[in-house]
């Protein structure tokens, strides 16, 4: 990692020495369909704790959401643990909260599954918007910017699709557009040519994706080779880069993506270290995934800086403080939804490297 980087943020402030005993254990999944996702995740928690010399005691939860139990379970043995940085994925983090609760451990996600913070869980934070946020931006654009009324949806059949296709649903009809084709799609399927033939037998006028990584990458590969030219607007795992590698520029043409932070499209100097620092750390592009774990384990490490010395402390400070973070500032809204922003980002089929065009700020108007 560049040092000088982090100098430039100021970010090399290291725990105080009351904190030394405290650990910050990463359960993330880094294997199976949600690996890309989960990568960045673990990069975005491993370098803000790496800048302030604490340790990323790292734990691959696969899939399953007995996997990430047993993972909090060991973690939690393994001395007196500050927060966790818990799964993205949706079940997953379902199968925790109780355990979290048990133990009384602050986890902090950039799960989008909007039940996790509906379960009434005072242990749980989401420093990523929730689909309340992102799937309101997700369908404004598409209507009041693209001028579009006739969506079709093509969804995950996870916790995460689910949640996605339950607030786009009310959120299109709401802005006078209905779906006129829905389907949800297994994310082991190796052909989405089916579904997507489908959706454009139903006559839309623009194609909304909710999927994980590897299937839009898939679905949208298939599009630019049956000669699709309708619009498409993604979920945010279409603004990664790592999703945008395993695509031809040429194959990006037209589409966009709600997400909560687009690192590589720039927009500030402490954004552009940010992404300097985190690609000389890990030899890869970070997102909004990576960015919103890396904020959200800042806020923990600044609560422990500013006197926080158990798993309490910590809770207290992310429940009722606000922390200005690089991608938006953070606030719970009462139920640990710390993120309230979400951006638009769109592909010129020139490049992987997309542009901001959109940006809604604090949509549930919690910052003000």
């Amino acid at each position: 990692m560049r040092r000088a980087a982090f100098l430039a943020l100021g970010l090399l402030a290291a725990l105080p020495a009351r904190a030394e005993t405290l650990s910050f254990p990463v359960l993330v999944p880094l294997t199976g369909f949600l690996s890309l996702e989960g990568t960045s995740q673990r990069n975005g928690a491993a370098l803000a704790l790496t800048e302030a010399g604490a340790k990323a005691d790292v734990i691959d939860t696969g899939t399953s959401p007995e996997a990430a139990v047993t993972a909090l379970e060991r973690a939690a043995g393994n001395g007196s643990v500050g927060a966790v940085a818990a799964s993205m994925l949706g079940t997953q983090m379902l199968a925790m909260l109780p355990l979290a609760a048990e133990l009384k451990l602050p986890l902090v996600t950039v799960s989008g599954t909007a039940s996790i913070t509906e379960q009434g869980n005072p242990w749980v934070f989401r420093f990523f918007p929730g689909d309340a946020v992102t799937k309101t931006a997700h369908a404004r654009y598409v209507v009041e910017e693209l001028g579009r009324k006739r969506p079709a949806l093509i969804y995950q059949t996870t916790a995460y699709g689910q949640s996605g296709k339950a607030h786009l649903e009310p959120a299109f009809k709401a802005l006078g557009a209905e779906l006129v084709f829905e389907e949800g799609v297994d994310p082991a399927a190796k052909d989405l040519l089916p579904v997507l033939t489908k959706a454009l037998a139903a006559k839309p006028d623009v194609l909304v994706l909710h999927l994980h990584s590897g299937p839009t990458a898939l679905l949208l590969k298939q599009a630019a080779a049956s000669g699709v030219t309708l619009p498409i607007v993604a979920g945010s795992a279409m603004h990664q880069p790592s999703t945008a590698a395993l695509l031809e520029p040429a194959e990006l043409k037209g589409v966009c993506a709600e997400t909560a932070a687009s690192p590589i499209s720039g927009g500030s100097p402490a954004m552009e270290a940010f992404t300097a620092s985190y690609r000389a750390a890990f030899g890869k592009e970070p997102d909004a995934f990576a960015l919103g774990q890396y904020d959200g384990m800042r806020m923990v490490l600044a609560a422990v800086r500013d006197g926080a010395k158990t798993a309490e402390d910590i809770r207290k400070a992310l429940a009722g403080g606000s922390h200005a973070g690089l991608a938006m500032t953070y606030k719970s809204d009462g139920k640990g939804n710390m993120a309230h922003s979400a951006v638009i980002v769109c592909y010129d089929g020139t490049s992987r490297v997309p542009a901001l065009v959109k940006r809604y700020n604090d949509v549930a108007g919690v910052v003000k």
